[in-house]
């Protein structure tokens, strides 16, 4: 075992990790480290673009911003956080370019901004031009960028290093109306270096957590392998609440069957959703901006079209995105990714046949809780000091109950940005917290039992039929029945899995153990998902429960607070807490959600 010492440490190299390092790396002793190598993170998958108010092609500004972030969110979201983000975006997007990110440019030389659903002038009237973009490879160009300015900065990585423990101590604190509590404090954590089997200690003042979702616990999934929500479950484990975590957004536009993302900037470039009778449906859902409406209305009214009868195919299970009225150049030079994808994967020639497509699972708007400095908290207001989170395994919350398109790429600078001041301002008068003893003995000791089991189940199996319950039951559409359908399954799951064995013994770019322990983070998840969806009795953003099919604000106007907790008993789920917490309201007050 080896200890490294650093006074700030960033989990994850994705957009909101290396946002963080670039500015704790001026400033601090900084040591990234990342599953795989940076520039493989899932940002790269990100495709249409990033919303500022620049107002570089039409009038627009920071305010009209916040409110399509609030109403989109479907008043869920905390709306300090909101402003801050939007009025700190022109900055950020102002900070990629200097950098030397390549936005794509009006003739007169300025970025370039197209339509995204949500996106609307003078609070709801029309869809307006705010998002800032690169082709459709925006996610790839910002990470690109944000590692040759880290490698700038000479930002320290471990590449292939997978955190699987967090290292905290309890202290004893006094709040200001001198009532006691148990202070949780970071002192770092336990990793294991994936081309030597060996782990490492990384002791740090502080601790920056940037990993990423979940979006592996589901079959159909615009997400990479490798996120298993890994972040979440470590904070969940060491008893932190995951907030919001029953609001997982399912984009509108995966490829049919695989669910490789099909970018929004599609249809902001003029694509239309047709169903089988060859229809544009999504004039009767929301007339106003039509197939630019939020996320989570596109992709019901899609999943309802295939319910209803009108899906295309031989099986009668997708709807169609049509390009063949749009200008080949025009899809080439806006949108030549995505095509590529419909030629590779379905065999579709998108300039002339149209697409299938269908919901995938695509972003978790909960995660870890945070204030808007990107500080964790341990209850509604109690800070850990010394411990961030950023991006999508953070919740700050900013999307609410359904994100927007292109504010999950703003989030990441923005509060990636944040995370990695804060970490270095605590750093710099801060001491190290001492380890506790035998730090790493928990992952030890986790490695070693599976790494010597002879348990019969296997990997794969277990996470395929945690996958295809999730598809099943937990997907665009909910209620009591098909919710209590998966939980049973999952808790049958978590069973099976004390009996897992791996068929790699070896130390050396063991992945065979390395999924075993991602699956026990994926059966974590699911769990926690499940629960907070069972809890929720209302329909609100990409939380829709048919069997509570309107939003009732009087008692679900709050956010949901999940806690790991072995003597608790919710919903009849056992080790499961949950708890609320108020929605910040400073302008916009809530309305009926027309689009």
């Amino acid at each position: 075992m080896q200890v490294h010492k650093y006074d700030v440490v960033i989990v994850g190299a994705g957009g909101a990790g290396m946002r963080a390092a670039i500015e704790s790396g001026q400033r601090a002793h900084t040591a990234v480290l990342t599953k795989l190598y940076p520039t493989r993170s899932h940002t790269g998958a990100a495709q249409g673009g990033m919303c500022a108010a620049l107002a570089n092609v039409e009038e627009d500004n920071w305010e009209w911003h916040t409110f399509d972030t609030v109403k989109g969110g479907d008043y869920l979201v905390d709306q300090d956080a909101a402003e801050v983000m939007a009025k700190e975006a022109i900055d950020a997007v102002l900070d990629l370019e200097k950098m030397g990110l390549p936005f794509n440019r009006t003739p007169e030389g300025k970025i370039d901004q197209r339509r995204f659903g949500g996106h609307t002038r003078d609070h709801g009237k029309a869809a307006v031009r705010r998002a800032c973009y690169a082709a459709d490879r925006t996610g790839h160009m910002i990470l690109q960028t944000l590692y040759q300015n880290c490698v700038k900065h000479n930002v320290e990585f471990y590449n292939e290093y997978y955190v699987l423990d967090m290292l905290m101590v309890e202290e004893d604190a006094y709040r200001e109306d001198g009532t006691a509590y148990k202070q949780k404090r970071v002192a770092g954590v336990v990793s294991y270096d994936l081309a030597t089997g060996e782990l490492h200690i990384f002791q740090a003042k502080s601790v920056v957590f940037a990993t990423g979702g979940a979006g592996k616990v589901f079959k159909t999934t615009s997400n990479a392998h490798t996120l298993t929500g890994d972040g979440m479950g470590i904070a969940f484990r060491k008893g932190i609440p995951l907030e919001d975590m029953e609001f997982v957004q399912f984009h509108p536009t995966g490829l049919a069957g695989l669910g490789i993302l099909l970018s929004e900037a599609a249809r902001g470039e003029g694509a239309i959703l047709r169903n089988s009778e060859g229809e544009r449906f999504m004039e009767r859902y929301a007339p106003t901006i039509k197939d630019l409406a939020p996320r989570d209305i596109v992709a019901r009214s899609m999943a309802n079209e295939v319910r209803e009868g009108r899906g295309c195919g031989p099986n009668k299970d997708y709807v169609l995105l049509d390009l063949t009225h749009l200008e080949p150049a025009h899809i080439d030079a806006k949108l030549p990714d995505i095509t590529e994808f419909a030629r590779t994967y379905l065999g579709v020639e998108p300039y002339t046949e149209p697409v299938p497509v269908f919901p995938t699972a695509h972003y978790v708007m909960g995660g870890i809780p945070t204030n808007i400095d990107a500080e964790v908290l341990q209850d509604n207001d109690t800070v850990i000091p010394g411990l961030y989170a950023a991006g999508e395994v953070a919740c700050v919350s900013v999307h609410g109950s359904n994100r927007l398109g292109t504010n999950s790429l703003l989030d990441i600078n923005v509060f990636g940005k944040r995370a990695g001041l804060s970490a270095a301002k605590y750093a710099a008068t801060a001491d190290f917290v001492a380890l506790p003893e035998d730090p790493e003995k928990f992952t030890s000791t986790q490695i070693d039992a599976m790494l010597n089991s002879t348990g019969t189940e296997r990997v794969a199996v277990l996470r395929k039929e945690l996958q295809d319950i999730m598809d099943a039951n937990v997907q665009v559409f909910r209620d009591k029945d098909s919710l209590d359908r998966a939980l049973v399954v999952i808790e049958e799951l978590r069973e099976r899995y004390k009996n897992v064995s791996v068929q790699d013994k070896g130390k050396r770019f063991n992945l065979d153990l390395l999924e075993a322990i991602e699956l026990g983070f994926l059966l974590d998840m699911a769990e926690v998902m499940t629960a907070a969806a069972m809890h929720r009795k209302e329909s609100r953003g990409g939380h829709y429960r048919e069997d509570f099919p309107n939003r009732d604000d009087e008692n679900f106007m709050k956010h949901s607070m999940s806690y790991r907790d072995a003597t608790a008993t919710t919903e009849g789920i056992s080790g499961i807490r949950m708890e609320t917490k108020p929605v910040i309201f400073t302008r916009y007050q809530p309305m009926e959600r027309k689009y």
